[in-house]
């Protein structure tokens, strides 16, 4: 064994070496024969540029755990440097205990290269499958938000974050920087941001890694960390970064001593971070056959594209594989000699093994009070007891606040959204978080406040996703027009689920729920940019198994709509709920039977004769409810022998098949609401297409004539926007005489009268800017 094996190098050369195994080989993992193209994977899939840089900061890290038993969640941004990650979990002995088939010897390292990037395997990126992580990084920009989410409420946890410098120019990182403003260092843990400059992206420069070490250091500190920064490209060992993290570690305890020291915190904590040069690639050839590999983007994927045709890239690449010196790193059987497995920390604070990231282990079930004291009474009978549905929801939501103040496992994320979202009754019980002073007016602000509020929907969005990953619970109240500026987001957190339900050892967490209030229909004073209702068709395509849609028609059918989401796990929720006063048509009790069954008849509403009725009116949505029943109202009084049923649906995804969907109907309830052949005149808060979606599979989806929005929108008044969208009351009484008019004879005169009807109220409120009384004052009359 050669001197150059002590210390803390030979652990990260073995790293290196194992991630561009796992990239290449599929057979003959320790070279202990000349390499021939039969060893090599036929496909060669994985990134190795931002391997080598990872593998140092891991070292760096396990030396803190072993010096000074700091206990760390690592957050990879840059997830597409599996191969690092997959070599550290390997060195440290977690993927053998996760899974024996991966044992540390030649017979493990030949199973998990193996496994990297073939089917039924692991995927080039991070995903739910690999101990530690709770963030895939696949797509960039959310590392570091996911990572203050980890963060928050756990003071004892030190979350260390890669940020590649590549994703450290996307938005969402860059409004992420500002997290550490929000985060409290005497109740929460810390986060150690590492900017990973290695120069490249995909097949140009990064914008960071042009800047001079001055530029960086101004910029970080303008945005109030206390930046250091590592330069490894001159001087390649380990001690810069090991003794720049020990000193990072020691800042970040001076911080929250004195914060939890009972004497006046610091006003401006600014929180340490490291900015890490090194050479993209790091350890590849230097070149090729007149191409620069090391040190620029042609490292970014496969170094050797062509290895297996080209004798010349895998003569290359089995140089490059044995300067690595495996059989100084690796036993006869393939064992990691004790020289390496020295920089691994052991048991529980191996960083593979950190508890947060199998959160759903830590999770406790939500503290949630009973509904019946925050319930709505009918008063004066349906539809004349108005009440707010979200500021009815604030009073519950309160009283969770106050019952989870000592364990500290709720947060309520919002993009400044929670007052006009009429939701701000939970300042009562705790306040805006905020660690920084404000100058000039302020309301609600508290170091140690639960409700975090910040105008980037992204960075609400990857704090709200890092604190249920590792066990907590929380909501996600915003605008529904703006709520698709997280699209992709949910796009990976719903697979991220998806996968997590697959993977044996792994407990669900609690799951994330969007209340998307602002709603487009009640116009107020934006205009056609705040009319959008598509989230839901986002989320709809998303795995059946990990999603849900509710649509709750008053207050306390949200109420208990929240109550059942807030105990669930495993899923992306949406629910879209109104903030301004409405009617109330369900007692709690009603409320609760018709949430379980997910859409029933009300029969108070309907007008029927037989078994099966002439036509189905039903709903889904606040609005499209109260115009629903008043078009029911209306048929009722000018076609009195007409059968008319009225359906509700609070659970839009009880429309699909229950093959298709865990909450979809059985057939024999759809056919009882829906009957078998009947027309259903259907209006939909959202877009009809997402209703079609649902409807597919069900037999007769035909009959189906789904009203909802059309892009059709400006600034005008409620009644206006439904009518341009063909929603309104007499748009939808007309579409049922339609259906109607075969049986029965007035249904054509009725219909012209509803359209002038109509017409004439569009011309007047164009003329007084408001709608007319017979809307706004409109009762329930059944």
């Amino acid at each position: 064994m050669s001197q150059e094996t002590t210390g803390p190098e030979p652990y990260r050369r073995a790293a290196d070496y194992i991630a561009a195994v796992l990239i290449h080989l599929r057979e003959n993992v320790l070279l202990k024969e000349p390499l021939r193209r039969e060893h090599l994977k036929p496909r060669l899939l994985g990134h190795w540029g931002t391997c080598p840089g990872i593998n140092r900061v891991y070292a760096a890290l396990d030396r803190l755990v072993l010096e000074r038993d700091a206990d760390v969640l690592l957050v990879t941004g840059p997830g597409h440097g599996a191969p690092a990650v997959h070599a550290n979990l390997w060195l440290e002995g977690t993927h053998a205990d996760v899974d024996p088939a991966l044992g540390r010897d030649g017979a493990g390292l030949r199973e998990l290269s193996r496994r990297y990037c073939a089917p039924d395997g692991f995927p080039s990126h991070l995903s739910p499958a690999v101990p530690g992580t709770l963030h895939e990084g696949g797509e960039l920009g959310y590392a570091l938000s996911t990572a203050f989410g980890a963060a928050l409420d756990a003071p004892g946890r030190l979350v260390a974050c890669v940020v590649g410098d590549g994703e450290a120019e996307t938005g969402p990182t860059a409004g992420a920087w500002h997290a550490s403003k929000y985060l409290d260092p005497a109740t929460s843990g810390a986060v150690l941001p590492f900017l990973h400059l290695n120069g490249y992206k995909i097949s140009s420069p990064t914008v960071f890694a042009t800047m001079s070490d001055s530029e960086l250091t101004h910029l970080f500190r303008g945005y109030g960390w206390d930046p250091r920064i590592v330069d490894v490209t001159s001087d390649p060992g380990d001690e810069s970064l090991v003794e720049a993290v020990a000193d990072a570690h020691s800042a970040i305890t001076a911080i929250q001593r004195q914060a939890r020291s009972g004497t006046e915190p610091s006003p401006r904590p600014a929180w340490p971070m490291i900015v890490l040069r090194s050479l993209k690639g790091e350890g590849a050839p230097v070149e090729v056959e007149g191409r620069r590999i090391e040190g620029t983007f042609h490292s970014h994927q496969v170094p050797l594209a062509d290895v297996h045709d080209d004798p010349v890239q895998l003569r290359a690449l089995e140089a490059w594989l044995r300067s690595y010196r495996p059989e100084e790193l690796f036993d006869e059987d393939g064992r990691p000699v004790p020289e390496v497995t020295a920089g691994c920390p052991e048991g529980r604070r191996r960083i593979g093994m950190q508890p947060a990231a199998d959160g759903g282990r830590l999770r406790r079930p939500l503290d949630l009070p009973p509904l019946a004291p925050y319930a709505v009474g009918l008063g004066e009978g349906r539809g004349r007891s108005p009440a707010g549905p979200t500021e009815v929801l604030a009073e519950w939501l309160t009283e969770i606040m106050r019952r989870t103040a000592g364990r500290r496992d709720f947060r309520i994320v919002s993009p400044d959204e929670l007052a006009s979202n009429k939701l701000d009754a939970v300042l009562r019980a705790t306040g805006r978080a905020c660690t920084w002073p404000v100058e000039g007016y302020a309301e609600d602000l508290s170091r140690d406040g639960r409700v975090m509020e910040v105008l980037s929907e992204h960075t609400c969005q990857g704090w709200l996703q890092g604190y249920l990953q590792s066990g907590r619970h929380g909501l996600f109240p915003t605008y529904e027009a703006f709520a698709s500026v997280v699209d992709s987001m949910l796009n990976q957190y719903a697979k991220w689920l998806k996968m997590s339900g697959e993977v044996p050892w792994r407990a669900p967490v609690s799951s994330l729920t969007y209340l998307l209030t602002s709603e487009g229909w009640r116009q107020e004073h934006n205009g056609y940019s705040h009319q959008g209702p598509g989230f839901i068709n986002n989320l709809i395509t998303k795995k059946s198994t990990v999603t849900g849609v509710y649509l709750p028609p008053d207050a306390n059918t949200l109420l208990v709509t929240m109550e059942r989401l807030l105990d669930e796990t495993g899923k992306v929720n949406v629910v879209v709920a109104g903030k301004h006063e409405a009617a109330q048509w369900l007692g709690l009790d009603e409320a609760r039977a018709h949430c379980a069954a997910g859409a029933s008849t009300w029969a108070w509403a309907s007008h029927e004769r037989g078994e099966e009725p002439e036509l189905v009116l039903a709903c889904a949505g606040g609005i499209p409810t109260v115009e629903t029943l008043a078009a029911a109202q209306l048929l009722r009084e000018d076609l009195p022998d007409a059968s008319i049923r009225v359906v509700n649906i609070v659970d839009l995804c009880a429309l699909a098949p229950a093959d298709r969907h865990p909450n979809g109907m059985p057939d024999d309830r759809f056919r009882a609401l829906f009957g078998t052949d009947t027309p259903v005149v259907l209006d939909f808060h959202g877009y009809p297409s997402a209703v079609h979606q649902l409807l597919h599979g069900r037999p007769r989806p035909d009959r189906f004539h789904v009203r909802g929005y059309v892009e059709e929108g400006t600034t005008t008044t409620p009644y206006d926007l439904l009518a341009a969208n063909g929603t309104s009351r007499h748009d939808l009484a007309l579409t049922a005489l339609e259906h109607l008019a075969a049986r029965h004879p007035r249904a054509p005169e009725l219909g012209d009268r509803y359209a002038a009807h109509r017409d004439r109220l569009r011309a007047e409120l164009r003329r007084t800017g408001e709608d007319p009384a017979e809307i706004t004052t409109w009762r329930w009359g059944g």
